[in-house]
């Protein structure tokens, strides 16, 4: 499944801050729990960092609430975001600028490319769906798919077995530092988006990547070396 236009035989990206930019939609729904609660919503550009993490990890931990898993209130909180955010995956979600030009692209190419998030699929189906986006990867594996989520690299072992994929063949893309611990575990090259969410203490540069793109395009020229000004 090698490609003469790409040193690849597969590409995989993390979903959120990585190809899309649902950050919008999550940010909404977690104002939405404060609003419930007659307290004043968070700013987006504070609460957007934290999109990457959902609500376990960072929304409703260290962005909205303060208050970690084991709290009282936390299942009600995460169930209530859920339900929020499940009525408006798609209001003002959307790719990032760039990212349907490089799909385009990879598909002319005919280089396979896969989706794996820690979304779960109660949220990953319906919102890739509507994307457009599911229909066109080789695969599409949730944070739920398998026993396992990302910094595990089963997940993208999984994706990469589903396509019939050599990983170390193969490249992973995501915005936050497990992304690339995953991917490195899994033995692909991995490229850190740095033009995504990026939520957690260290910057990009410090993840260990093999790459790093400020934006799709450079992602472009990461996954076409031999041909930099490709249209």
């Amino acid at each position: 499944m090698s490609n003469a236009s790409s040193p690849y035989q597969g590409i995989f990206f993390d979903l959120d801050g990585t190809l899309a930019d649902t950050a919008p939609d999550l940010v909404a729904a977690t104002n939405q729990l404060l609003v419930a609660r007659n307290l004043s919503p968070k700013p987006y550009t504070f609460l957007r960092p934290y999109a990457s993490a959902g609500a376990r990890g960072g929304l409703l931990e260290e962005g909205a609430f303060g208050i970690a898993p084991d709290h009282a209130d936390f299942i009600a909180l995460r169930d209530e975001f859920f339900s929020n955010y499940e009525k408006a995956l798609l209001v003002d979600s959307k790719l990032f600028d760039g990212i349907d030009h490089l799909l385009d692209q990879m598909d002319a190419a005919k280089l396979p490319w896969g989706i794996i998030t820690n979304k779960s699929e109660r949220f990953t189906i319906p919102l890739t769906d509507l994307m457009g986006l599911r229909q066109r990867a080789v695969s599409t594996v949730s944070g739920d798919t398998t026993p396992y989520s990302k910094p595990h690299p089963e997940p993208i072992l999984h994706a990469a077995r589903t396509a019939n994929i050599d990983p170390t063949q193969s490249i992973y893309v995501g915005d936050d530092i497990r992304d690339v611990l995953a991917g490195k575990v899994a033995g692909m090259k991995t490229v850190a988006a740095a033009y995504g969410y990026c939520g957690c203490k260290e910057p990009p540069e410090a993840w260990g990547a093999d790459y790093i793109a400020h934006s799709p395009l450079d992602l472009l020229q990461i996954i076409f070396p031999d041909s930099p000004d490709r249209e």
